[in-house]
């Protein structure tokens, strides 16, 4: 055996050589001074809470190669996590241990540290996560705080391991000669050295909370920070970020940056919420099949940030957010309280699972989309500490994240579970869209579990199937094999994402409002981000103003106008799919919906508008000329005399047969206004002449009257409406 002066010199040697190896392949993880001292250890309730984390998600080994024995429970008295550093220090010193359990199992062995008669099994888990501290240490003695709080436990264990420190780092070189490894990191698969490599360097992303703050207002305060806005992740040198290419609310910050940026009054005060980025591209797909005052379903509870960021970008007033698998009273309260931090408003909790809730519960009957985040295998996550916490996933992932792989058996458990949820969504009769995402690299969790659930059929053939559909938020090409699935491999930008859209195929016979194809607009980034749907008292009060006012508001940029009118086009060609129909030119791309006048009776004062003001979104009402229809509106009114050439080609006759009402028309031999009490019916031909043309009664439902035979002065009185 050699000496103990040959031991310590060993010792020095693999400290020094282990250093400059780990220094070449990457930069220390910044942990928190609040549970780490310059490198030089933890508190000793970090130590117990990992000891209790690796003793549940530990790799239990077949009866006859257990060596090393970890009992049944560990200390009796297990501490709560004092804060979200603490919690995530201890996570992060679990998963270390998890990942090189059987190199400690085998020091201790070498060492013959283990047995230990005076330590019991049930400590086993805290000597292995203690061990690999110790050794990240170099071995060195910890530094402890003297209002630090001890725990026996984990001095006791401290102490016996520090006496065996030439021993056990004699026994860590050995295990390294034999696998030829400059370091430790050198024992792990590849798969995991590649993960830990795109971990150090993933960027951050966080999405804006427009209900706090507005987006104008978070760059101002980045500014006053220090922070400098750029193109890209390339671009990233100091403190700088910049604007995710699919998110229009979503911010990049450099990892190296995490620490600065958590402290900032921004994400303390909810204004910045840290998220994968793969969350936020699933919560634009769902705002980007929903309509104005659609409710929608979160069907998993451990997605809480999600859940808060669809509430942000919906109507708080008219939409809401089931939350299902809310069991817990006492989690209800706490997301209650975290709700009303983040001010979301239309959030609902549910305490059944997502595949208990029957599909006619009266609850959901407005629900239109929902949002499927089921539990994969997770392996196209670089950073799992940070998806486990955030997400609320079970620790349970980590098992398999530290081996590289997923048992085959259990990737079958997965997929079958995911399937489950699928078809039970496909279920609800009155849900038009499903959003299913997953950060799972195996198509066995992907393509094949959309596809078996779109080849089962399990909708009915009582409502429209559904199809596979593109997210409508990504304005650039999707990349990956499938131009339907949006995939995104794991990189050193981002993590793995799988995105499938299920959406109904359209009724032909379906009516959508404008306002409802405008909101689709907006989701898709046409409307450059104005908001739909807002109070329109202000508006009223805005129409009062001069028209000299209302000259100087000049769009920032008419692309937008034709955008919208582009895609107003595709919104009638995709609704007109399955008819039997002629191409329409020009105007003709607006949509010829039926108006819903159930409720209000036609009066002649609102025909002098070529549409009502209060049936456009409220954004629309901020803009000069209101949208690119209106705009056409205005054309066309300074056209005085009708022309022929100027009839339009209606794309399908549509008859529109409103309530009987009685309509004030004029006498040709004087100004005062009669009452016929015959039955008018009206159809929208096109807008070819004046505002007040727009609506032009007919006494027969197959021709329309001519506008030469309307009295001369209705056209000529000033003020027809008196």
């Amino acid at each position: 055996m050699p000496s103990s002066k040959s031991n310590l010199a060993l010792s020095s040697d693999i400290s020094d050589f282990r250093e400059m190896a780990i220094s070449n392949e990457r930069e220390p993880i910044e942990k928190s001074t609040t549970s780490l001292i310059e490198n030089n250890g933890y508190q000793d309730t970090v130590y117990i809470n990992a000891a209790k984390i690796f003793q549940g998600i530990r790799i239990e080994k077949p009866q006859d190669k257990i060596l090393v024995r970890y009992g049944n429970e560990l200390v009796p008295s297990l501490p709560d996590f004092k804060d979200e550093c603490s919690q995530r220090s201890s996570y992060e010193l679990a998963f270390s241990a998890l990942k090189y359990q059987d190199l400690l199992e085998n020091i201790l062995l070498d060492s013959c540290f283990y047995p230990c008669q005076s330590i019991p099994d049930e400590l086993t888990s805290l000597i292995v996560v203690m061990l690999y501290d110790l050794q990240d240490r170099k071995f060195q003695a910890r530094q402890i705080s003297d209002e630090e709080e001890s725990i026996p436990e984990v001095r006791d264990v401290e102490r016996y391991l520090y006496s065996f420190k030439t021993k056990l780092a004699a026994a860590l070189a050995r295990c390294r000669i034999k696998h030829d490894a400059l370091s430790i990191e050198y024992i792990l698969p590849e798969t995991l050295r590649k993960q830990e490599q795109r971990a150090s360097a993933l960027p951050l992303y966080a999405w804006i909370n427009t209900l706090k703050s507005s987006l104008e207002d978070i760059y101002k305060e980045l500014k006053k920070e220090g922070f400098t806005k750029v193109e890209s992740v390339s671009d990233f040198e100091g403190y700088t970020y910049c604007l995710d290419k699919h998110c229009h609310d979503v911010l990049v910050f450099p990892a190296s940056l995490k620490e600065e940026i958590l402290n900032l009054e921004l994400f303390t005060g909810y204004k910045l919420i840290l998220q994968d980025k793969s969350r936020s591209l699933a919560v634009h797909s769902v705002k980007a099949s929903l309509n104005m005052d659609d409710d929608f379903i979160v069907a998993h509870m451990g997605s809480w940030l999600t859940a808060a960021h669809m509430s942000v970008l919906s109507n708080q007033s008219t939409s809401k957010v089931f939350v299902c698998g809310v069991k817990s009273q006492a989690k209800e309260v706490e997301l209650k309280e975290l709700f009303t931090r983040m001010e979301c408003g239309n959030i609902e909790l549910l305490h059944e699972d997502f595949t208990e809730i029957e599909t006619t519960d009266q609850r959901l009957q407005k629900a239109k989309v929902i949002l499927l985040l089921p539990r994969c295998s997770g392996l196209g996550v670089s950073n799992p500490i940070e998806f486990i916490l955030n997400e609320h996933e079970d620790a349970g992932l980590l098992r398999d994240l530290s081996q590289g792989s997923v048992a085959e058996n259990k990737l079958h458990i997965l997929a079958e579970r995911q399937l489950q949820e699928l078809m039970h969504a496909m279920r609800f009769n009155k849900v038009q869209a499903i959003v299913y995402c997953t950060c799972s690299v195996y198509p066995e969790e992907n393509d094949a579990v959309v596809n078996k659930a779109l080849e089962s059929g399990v909708e009915g053939s009582k409502v429209q199937p559904y199809r596979l559909s593109p997210p409508l938020w990504c304005n650039s090409e999707i990349e990956g094999p499938s131009d339907i699935f949006f995939k995104m491999e794991p990189s050193e930008i981002s993590n793995c994402c799988f995105l499938a859209v299920l959406a109904r195929q359209r009724d032909p016979a379906e009516v959508i409002s404008v306002k409802d194809i405008l909101a689709r607009a907006a989701a898709k980034g046409l409307l450059e981000g104005l908001d739909i749907g807002k109070s329109t008292k202000r508006e009223e009060k805005r129409k009062k103003k001069s028209k000299v006012t209302q000259q100087r508001n000049v769009p920032k940029d008419t692309v937008v106008q034709t955008n919208i009118v582009e895609f107003l086009n595709r919104e009638m060609i995709s609704i007109n799919t399955n008819s039997e129909v002629s191409s329409i030119k020009g105007i003709s791309g607006v949509p010829q919906k039926n108006m819903n006048q159930t409720n209000s009776s036609i009066q002649l004062k609102k025909i002098t508008k070529p549409i009502s003001n209060s049936s456009l979104p409220g954004m629309l009402k901020n803009t000069p000329n209101l949208s690119s229809m209106s705009k056409v509106f205005e054309r066309r009114t300074h056209i005085r005399k009708p022309r022929a050439e100027d009839k339009m080609v209606v794309l399908k006759p549509v008859e529109i047969v409103l309530p009987p009402v009685m309509v004030p028309y004029f006498n040709p031999q004087g100004n005062k206004s009669q009452i016929s009490a015959q039955h008018y019916y009206y159809r929208w031909i096109g807008i070819k002449s004046s505002a007040r043309d727009l609506f032009i009664p007919s006494l027969s439902k197959r021709l329309v009257k001519s506008k030469e035979t309307l009295p001369s002065t209705m056209v000529k009185h000033p003020r027809p409406w008196i």
